[in-house]
């Protein structure tokens, strides 16, 4: 998963932040585990082990820093925990997810046929929707 960090660098610039080494490992730890849907204890569980001198709560406030700055994106799969994910659609609209009910495993559902329904809501309702979000419950094919 590529990312170009020269841009991050310049959204921490143009908000008054710096991107320290402490943030850039969060960072990292998020975009080499793409797909995995981190929670912030696993990421710290991650990060600790390069820089075992990092807190907890740095990275809580590193993950709601990276939110602020549309870098990440906060999911909740109803499971108690809030992941994230790098925020790398321009648009605004995020990809769906596909949840096993059994193991837990999470995928991506990278297709989206939900622009006319939003087209029809939108002109029905008087209504301009700039986001939605698709969790589908199911099981895996290793669980089925």
């Amino acid at each position: 998963m590529n990312i170009n960090m020269g841009k991050v660098k310049e959204r921490f610039k143009e908000e008054g932040y710096k991107l320290t080494t402490q943030r850039r490992a969060i960072l990292n730890v998020i975009i080499e585990n793409h797909d995995k849907h981190l929670n912030p204890e696993e990421i710290y569980n991650i990060v600790k082990m390069k820089y075992p001198e990092i807190g907890i709560a740095t990275v809580y406030r590193t993950l709601q820093l990276l939110e602020k700055l549309n870098i990440i994106y906060r999911l909740n799969f109803d499971d108690g925990y809030n992941r994230y994910e790098l925020n790398h659609d321009s648009e605004g609209h995020h990809h769906h997810h596909l949840i096993c009910l059994k193991c837990g495993k999470v995928m991506e559902v990278e297709l989206d046929l939900l622009e006319n329904l939003e087209n029809e809501i939108e002109s029905e309702n008087d209504f301009k929707i700039v986001d939605h979000n698709v969790k589908f419950f199911g099981y895996c094919i290793d669980c089925q």
